[in-house]
């Protein structure tokens, strides 16, 4: 019952911390440029690698802190069966594979800057549709839930096609880094899924084949 209890409040934590510092950075432009996510820095003469976890802790405005920060809430009730430490692995490998994407994908471009915690949040979302493929995810805009499988697909579609156009200021490779680590992790740490959901799993597979297709296509130029 202790250890239910310790479970239920690290979510809690998570968001609590982020926010605390996304506030702080928003009114301090020296501590945000110290935390945040840049290719130079990272890759530099520093190697300040460091800022592949503490950007997560930062965000650009209220609305993209509010959104991750809903989402995670929202999806980390999926993860609390695998116990405190696999959601504490799947949440901050999640963050270092989005890191980790962006860094291959941009590695030349020693000004590129990103911040926050979509790599971690969208682990947890994969992790948890993963475990209920069949969850129905449901937006403002749109009246009726979409099956989590299907959304999967299409936002993993949807991430290829953003890093392949760059399109919008989003960080698509760190959402798909993500991804990829959440799916993954989900699976070693419950294997017996892919008894149950292997179908829906297998077919989430697919663009992440094609995505890595694209990476290795882009890692040769």
């Amino acid at each position: 019952m202790e250890y239910l209890t310790l479970i239920s409040y690290i979510p809690y934590l998570i968001i609590a911390l982020t926010t605390i510092s996304s506030i702080m950075g928003f009114n301090n432009r020296e501590l945000s440029d110290r935390l945040i996510f840049n290719v130079g820095a990272i890759l530099g003469p520093s190697k300040q690698w460091y800022r592949l976890i503490t950007s997560a802790f930062i965000h650009g405005d209220w609305m993209h802190l509010i959104f991750n920060m809903m989402t995670l809430y929202f999806f980390s009730n999926d993860i609390y069966e695998l116990g405190v430490w696999k959601y504490l692995i799947i949440y901050f490998a999640s963050i270092l594979g989005g890191g980790t994407l962006s860094l291959l994908m941009h590695r030349s471009q020693y000004y590129y800057s990103a911040l926050g915690a979509s790599g971690g949040v969208v682990g947890i979302l994969f992790a948890a549709i993963a475990l209920n493929p069949n969850m129905g995810i449901s937006f403002i805009f749109i009246p009726v839930a979409i099956p989590g499988w299907i959304f999967g697909i299409a936002y993993i579609a949807y991430s290829i096609y953003g890093m392949k156009n760059n399109i919008g200021n989003i960080g698509h490779d760190a959402h798909m880094g993500g991804a990829v680590i959440g799916l993954l992790l989900v699976i070693l740490f419950n294997p017996e899924i892919l008894a149950a959901n292997g179908l829906y799993i297998g077919i989430m597979t697919i663009p992440i084949i094609i995505l890595g297709v694209f990476v290795w296509k882009e890692t040769r130029r």
